[in-house]
C-alpha cells in the first residue's frame, strides 16, 4: 500500500509504502503501523539522509517510521550538538567516566567480545522479548547493513570492555543506532555517557545533528532522552525545538 501521509511522499524517486496493522512492540494493547522504504529497492547514504531528517530510524537494512493511526506515542529526535547544554547530572556523568574510559574506533564485523557482551546486556535488560535469543547472525543482522557507513564504538576501562555504541556517518551527522553495556556497571550511567561521547564526537567532525532514535514517555527505558537540551521532535511533518525547562510533547 503507497503511503499518501503528506510530507513523506515529496520525493518520488524514494518508494514508501505503509504496513498493515499489528501489535506494537513498545505498548501492551496498543496496534501499530509503519511506513518503510521499499525493501526491494537498494538504500544508499544520501537516500537514508533524506528519510532520517524526516523522522525516519534505521533496522539492519530496513528503514523505517512508525505510522500509527491512533496514536503518536513514538516521536523521533535530533539534538543539535553546536547548542547542547549538558545540565548538572549530565555534566557529573561526563566527568565521572572521562577520565576513566577509553574509546576505539572499530569496523561493522563480528566481533565475539562484543557480541558476549550484547548477550549480557540483552538478557538484563530485553529479557521478555526475542532480541535476548539473538544469536550472531541475527544481532549483525539487526545492527548493521549493506549499504550505511556503521562504526561501532567501543568503550574500555583500562582493557576491559564495558560498552558498545553503534553509529552510522551521515554526510550531516551521527545517527546512534544501538547502545549497549556493562549491566554490572549500571550505576556509572554508561548508556548517557556513551550518547554524551556520540555529541562530542558529531561536533569534532563539524557534523550538525545527533540522532539518538525515538522517544516514548510511557517507555522508561527511554526516559533519559528527554534529558538533553535544546532537542528537537518530529511531529506534524516539521522539526520543533524545545528548550531546557520544556517538556517535550507527543
Amino acid at each position: 500500500m503507497n503511503s499518501s501521509d503528506e510530507g513523506f511522499q515529496t520525493n518520488p524517486a524514494i518508494p514508501l509504502y505503509l504496513s498493515q496493522e499489528h501489535d506494537c512492540s513498545y505498548l501492551q494493547d496498543r496496534s501499530a503501523s509503519i511506513i518503510y522504504f521499499d525493501p526491494s529497492v537498494e538504500a544508499d547514504i544520501p537516500i537514508y539522509q533524506w528519510l532520517v531528517d524526516r523522522g525516519f530510524r534505521r533496522s539492519g537494512n530496513h528503514i523505517y517510521r512508525p505510522a500509527c493511526p491512533s496514536c503518536h506515542a513514538c516521536v523521533p529526535l535530533r539534538l543539535p550538538v553546536a547548542q547542547f547544554k549538558p545540565n548538572r547530572s549530565q555534566r557529573r556523568c561526563w566527568k565521572q567516566n572521562n577520565a576513566n574510559i577509553t574509546v576505539t574506533d572499530r569496523p561493522s564485523e563480528f566481533d565475539q567480545e562484543q557480541f558476549d557482551l550484547y548477550q549480557r546486556y540483552a538478557k538484563a535488560r530485553h529479557n521478555d522479548g526475542n532480541m535476548a535469543d539473538f544469536g550472531p547472525n541475527e544481532y549483525m543482522d539487526f545492527l548493521t547493513s549493506s549499504w550505511s557507513e556503521t562504526i561501532f564504538f567501543e568503550f574500555r576501562i583500562d582493557s576491559k570492555l564495558v560498552a558498545v555504541a553503534i553509529s552510522d556517518l551521515l554526510p550531516d551527522g551521527l545517527s546512534s543506532t544501538y547502545t549497549f553495556y556493562d549491566p554490572d556497571l549500571s550505576h556509572l550511567g554508561l548508556g548517557i555517557y556513551c550518547l554524551l561521547w556520540q555529541i562530542e564526537q558529531t561536533q569534532q567532525r563539524g557534523l550538525h545533528w545527533l540522532y539518538p532514535g525515538y522517544w516514548i514517555k510511557e517507555c522508561k527505558k527511554m526516559n533519559y532522552k528527554d534529558k538533553f537540551r535544546p532537542i528537537e521532535a518530529w511531529s506534524n511533518n516539521r522539526w520543533n525545538t524545545y528548550e531546557t525547562g520544556q517538556p517535550l510533547a507527543l
